[in-house]
Formats: C-alpha cells, sequence, structure tokens
C-alpha cells in the first residue's frame, strides 16, 4: 500500500531525501498560488531560486525582454525586480510567453530543496483537484512539502496539504496516510468550511492584510479554479500535460 507523508516545513530535510520520491510544494500564501497562476496565465517557464543574488544572476545570463526578474523579501517586491510575488501581477499581458525567474521567501526555497525528487509538482488551493488527479496517475508514494514560514509551521499549507489528501481519498481510498497526514486532514476538516477567514487570521495572512495585500489572501483562497498543474524538471517550471 503506498503512503501520503506530509513534512510541515521543509527545514532539517536532507535534499537526498527526495530522490526517487514523488514530491508536491505547497505555499499557499503565495508562491505556489502565484506559479499556479502564471502558467495558467501564459508564462513560458519558471525558474524558481533559492537566493536574491542567484536570481540576479540566472536572469542576467537570459535574453532581455523575454525574462522577467519577479519576487518578494518580506512580502514586499525585491528593489529593482520587476514584479513581486503578488498573483494579481501576473496577467497574460505581462507574462504571456516569457520566462519568469522567481524568487520567494519561503516557496521557491521549497521547490529547490525539493529538486532531486523523480516528481516534483506545484500546489496549491487553486489546482487541488487537478493536482490529487495527477499524483494519483504518477503512482507511487507522495510526499506532501509545505513551505511553511521562515522554517516554521505554517497552518495555511497545512490545511492546503490536508485538503489535497482528501482529494486523493477521494479518487482512491487505499493510500496508507503518516500521522502528519492524518494530522493535516484533521485540519482541513476543522477549518474548510471558511478558508478565506481561516487564512486572513494566520501570522502570515495578518502580515499581508498589514502590507496592503488583502486582495492576494482572497484570490489564493478560490478552491479548484484551474486543471493547471505546474510540474519542475530540469530547473524550470512547467504545465504538464
Amino acid at each position: 500500500m503506498s503512503r501520503i507523508n506530509v513534512l510541515f516545513s521543509p527545514v532539517g530535510v536532507d535534499e537526498l531525501y527526495f530522490s526517487s520520491k514523488t514530491a508536491v510544494v505547497i505555499d499557499v500564501l503565495r508562491a505556489s498560488s502565484t506559479i499556479v497562476t502564471a502558467i495558467m496565465n501564459g508564462a513560458k517557464e519558471i525558474i524558481p531560486v533559492g537566493s536574491i543574488e542567484f536570481a540576479v544572476k540566472v536572469s542576467g545570463g537570459m535574453f532581455g525582454g523575454q525574462t522577467l526578474l519577479c519576487g518578494e523579501k518580506n512580502t514586499k517586491k525585491v528593489d529593482g525586480f520587476n514584479l513581486g510575488n503578488s498573483p494579481s501581477e501576473f496577467t497574460t499581458e505581462v507574462i504571456g510567453g516569457k520566462t519568469v525567474v522567481l524568487y520567494t521567501t519561503n516557496g521557491t526555497k521549497a521547490i529547490v530543496k525539493a529538486k532531486f525528487s523523480a516528481n516534483l509538482f506545484i500546489t496549491s488551493f487553486l489546482n487541488v483537484k487537478a493536482s490529487a488527479k495527477k499524483l494519483i496517475e504518477t503512482g507511487g508514494e507522495i510526499e506532501i512539502v509545505c513551505s511553511g514560514r521562515n522554517n516554521e509551521f505554517s497552518l495555511e499549507d497545512t490545511v492546503c496539504a490536508g485538503k489535497l489528501v482528501s482529494q486523493i481519498l477521494k479518487i482512491k481510498s487505499d493510500f496508507q496516510l503518516t500521522d502528519s497526514a492524518a494530522a493535516a486532514l484533521s485540519l482541513f476538516e476543522m477549518k474548510k468550511k471558511d478558508i478565506a477567514g481561516m487564512m486572513r487570521n494566520t501570522e502570515h495572512g495578518q502580515i499581508l492584510v498589514e502590507n496592503g495585500f488583502e486582495a492576494d489572501i482572497e484570490y489564493c483562497s478560490q478552491v479548484d479554479v484551474t486543471n493547471v498543474v505546474p510540474s519542475f524538471k530540469n530547473n524550470s517550471i512547467k504545465e504538464v500535460h
């Protein structure tokens, strides 16, 4: 019987832990929601990076005009970058057909940490059902990686992980849940009636509200608005077909 495991944070997990596993990274506020949105709106690819310095270095070696340098530090757009990390900025007009180099405080670091996975997908509330189907098609054990916040537990990521576990079990019930997967599922069952309210009341949600990003919380709390499932391969995120 295949198992589903949830990591509440990637901190302390060795990169090689993921080798040959199927993993999915969640950073609801906001990296994974932004990545799903960017792919949905026609970005050619997204290159996630683990530091601002590396983002600048990578983008410098690419074709001018067709590459956008995007990301945030402590919710704010990094000075000199084209875009921040608000999904609302990633419109078809702005990012269609372009390569996006993305750095975020938590999400892109988690993706880079899991880069040795045999299969690596990006999930948010926006694409939970499509992600569940893709994970079942892929087969094998599933590692759900919550990006967390500053290396600590994040409620919104864990509730989304629980929603993903719930959706997987609806389609295929014979998975074994680790204790952390069962805990995430329980949290989702407790919070599912008001996802937006749950997110507004988290530590990260409150910081976003204080910084004027309340609309992002409303957007990121939408469930199953797209069938896009971004996949990381060869250092780049594209849509899975």
